[in-house]
């Protein structure tokens, strides 16, 4: 569900260029170069002519397949999984270059096409054999470890492509520790034969939970995703963005703010989500008086919480229903008031700082009008129906996708200017497929990191030893288990972030005490965090560049505002009344009501401005409450309420004296 293929229809992007007076032109070569730069998605192989058709048919096959495998297939899972990879493998070779910046046109070189067929032969021999290597046991021989040594090193070398070198460096340290450090055959050989056993031919490496789900559930929903957005479903929310919120101060970026939140509730990309509402919204943002900096960053963090909004969440949702083993719907219900609680933390700063810089809406010539919105309140359909049938338990989850396929198409035919014809359907297919090559290629490598962590006993020693130093003090265990999230998820896509996170760190949390589902959504949140935190701030630079402004300052005023998810994620593990987990409905409000107050106090202090600027004093105040009324505690509340309240009558005090007011 990569948004970036929304700029691909055009649609949205030249509309809203013309709206702000720029070249529709410049606008999408614009947002081509930003994605090219720092979405490695967007790197890829020219095809022309004869080949560029022999490319696609291939990728609309796969897709077209994998609906089919995913509703009615019944062979066995081994078969379904290796001949999913084979694929991967071989539209990894065709679409993605060994390098950035490849120009030439259909080129492919010998060695691609050597390493592109010895990478399909080794998962499609596992998928002809799958029956008697399954009743091998444990007796395997040298050709077969060859074969498995192969298709190991040809998925890392696509995950390489796709993806980016980060996730590829943190596999080959887990890979070396294993081969090195942690498995005991005193041969090497044996060794090897050992991790490849588990690794390639068993479900406990490449094939286990995060290729599971990807097969099942993620590639359908990413088709999904890709038919929705040629509905003009996207630019419907950026205009429902405008009108709800366009009018009033810092209007832009509060459209900003309310776009990227609707948006993100069917895209998988943070930078592709950045690139493609900032085009948009960025502009506007500066056109009204919003430093570049500040435009860049506020993009740059809405668009990261995408990924933590219901009902998709970057697709991690059903990789987390099925490493808890709770149904769907109960994640979905989970996230819905701590996402809710990221974009209003986001939303206060942007009205604080507008408020600030004494900035004004859009003119209400520029807004849209609600009747032409209410008329296409039906695009909205395929969402809704979606989240009724899987919530419901009416369905499957990949019936619902694919039901929810057709109700796109149905609805886009009552829009004329995006009606899904012929060819938006095999585009759809054709982006779907294409947007499916690096997830799945990521959650392959995940499984290897589990795996090399599950069979070395590492993941038992980073527990103990962080358990070790923490001690019986829950916060230290948190603040250690932060970092290494945000360090691991540096530059990596949201579902790997969140399969190497549930692996390596939610057991930490679990051990000390937390409920399961909290601690896994701690991982997931500060993994995504990554996204917008120096120095590997991919969504921040993207927005940045968009923006003109300087890329670090953008990553650190992106991680200010987004303080909502450095925070919300301590609240769910101290109360998980947040997400609804042993509570009743006067827990929950009332954990709501105080980290929203408390996230309304940090706002106030880190923008130094509410009626008036405040002074130093009263931010450090506003700061201290803030903090309490995170804390989950009766007596921390009522300390904070008074600090919090306190400091806003002095501000209104202040505010209304002779001297403010003609300031």
């Amino acid at each position: 569900m990569k948004e970036k293929d929304m700029h691909n229809t055009g649609r949205p992007l030249t509309d809203s260029a013309r709206e702000s007076g720029g070249d529709a032109g410049q606008a999408a070569a614009t947002v081509d170069a930003v994605m090219k730069k720092y979405d490695r998605e967007s790197n890829t192989r020219i095809w022309t002519g004869v080949p560029a058709v022999v490319v696609r048919c291939i990728v609309i096959a796969f897709s077209i397949w994998c609906i089919w495998v995913t509703l009615f297939a019944t062979f066995l899972e081994e078969i379904r999984l290796t001949s999913f990879l084979g694929l991967i493998i071989l539209m990894g070779f065709l679409v993605y270059p060994a390098k950035k910046g490849e120009t030439r046109e259909n080129y492919m070189p010998w060695y691609d096409i050597l390493m592109m067929i010895a990478g399909m032969f080794s998962y499609f021999y596992f998928t002809f054999n799958a029956q008697s290597i399954i009743q091998q046991g444990t007796r395997f021989e040298p050709y077969q470890i060859v074969i498995g040594i192969v298709g190991i090193v040809i998925l890392l070398e696509v995950t390489r492509r796709c993806v980016g070198l980060p996730i590829l460096i943190v596999a080959l340290f887990f890979v070396v520790y294993a081969l090195c450090f942690g498995l005991t055959n005193p041969s090497f050989y044996g060794r090897v034969r050992y991790f490849v056993r588990n690794i390639f031919y068993t479900k406990e490496g490449i094939f286990s939970t995060p290729v599971n789900v990807c097969s099942r559930y993620i590639v359908i929903f990413i088709l999904f995703g890709a038919f929705l957005e040629r509905t003009g479903i996207s630019q419907f929310f950026i205009s429902l963005a405008n009108c709800v919120a366009g009018k009033y101060s810092g209007g832009p970026a509060k459209v900003s703010v309310i776009s990227s939140a609707l948006c993100g509730m069917v895209s998988g990309s943070s930078v592709g989500n950045t690139v493609t509402t900032g085009s948009v919204t960025i502009p506007m943002m500066k056109k009204t008086g919003f430093k570049p900096e500040f435009a860049g960053a506020v993009e740059a963090a809405a668009s990261t919480g995408g990924q933590i909004m219901p009902p998709i969440m970057g697709a991690a949702a059903f990789l987390m229903a099925d490493f808890l083993g709770v149904p769907y719907s109960q994640i979905l219900v989970a996230a819905i008031i701590p996402a809710l609680l990221y974009f209003s933390g986001i939303f206060i700063s942007v009205h604080m700082e507008a408020k600030k810089e004494g900035l004004a809406g859009l003119p209400k010539d520029q807004l849209p009008h609600i009747g032409d919105l209410v008329r296409k309140l039906y695009l909205l359909l395929p969402l809704v129906m979606l989240v009724i049938w899987v919530s419901g338990n009416y369905m499957t989850m990949q019936r619902a996708a694919a039901y929810s396929i057709v109700l796109s198409i149905v609805v886009s035919l009552f829009n004329k200017e995006n009606r899904i014809t012929p060819k938006k359907f095999f585009d759809a297919l054709e982006a779907g497929g294409k947007g499916t090559i690096t997830v799945a290629a990521a959650c392959g490598v995940a499984g290897i990191i589990s795996g090399s962590i599950t069979m070395t006993g590492l993941a038992n020693e980073l527990i103990n030893g962080i358990i070790k130093v923490a001690g019986t003090h829950l916060i230290i265990a948190l603040v250690l288990t932060m970092l290494c999230c945000i360090v691991l998820g540096m530059g990596v896509p949201t579902t790997a972030t969140y399969c190497i996170m549930a692996a390596t760190c939610a057991p930490i949390l679990i051990r000390m005490g937390v409920p399961a589902i909290a601690a896994h959504y701690f991982v997931f949140y500060f993994g995504i965090v990554a996204d917008i935190t120096p120095p590997v701030a991919l969504a921040a630079y993207a927005g940045a560049a968009i923006a003109k402004a300087n890329p670090m300052k953008t990553a650190f005023r992106a991680s200010q505002l987004a303080i909502a998810a450095f925070i919300v994620p301590y609240v769910i593990c101290y109360n998980p009344a947040l997400i609804l987990v042993n509570s009743t409905p006067l827990d929950v409000i009332v954990v709501t009501c105080t980290t929203l107050i408390g996230l309304f106090a940090l706002g106030a202090a880190f923008e130094g401005y509410l009626f008036i600027k405040v002074p130093v004093i009263l931010r450090i105040v506003f700061a201290i409450g803030g903090l309490m009324l995170i804390a989950p505690e009766t007596v921390t509340d009522i300390i904070g309420l008074v600090l919090v309240f306190g400091s806003v009558f002095i501000q209104y005090r202040m505010s209304r004296t002779p001297k403010a007011a003609a300031a």
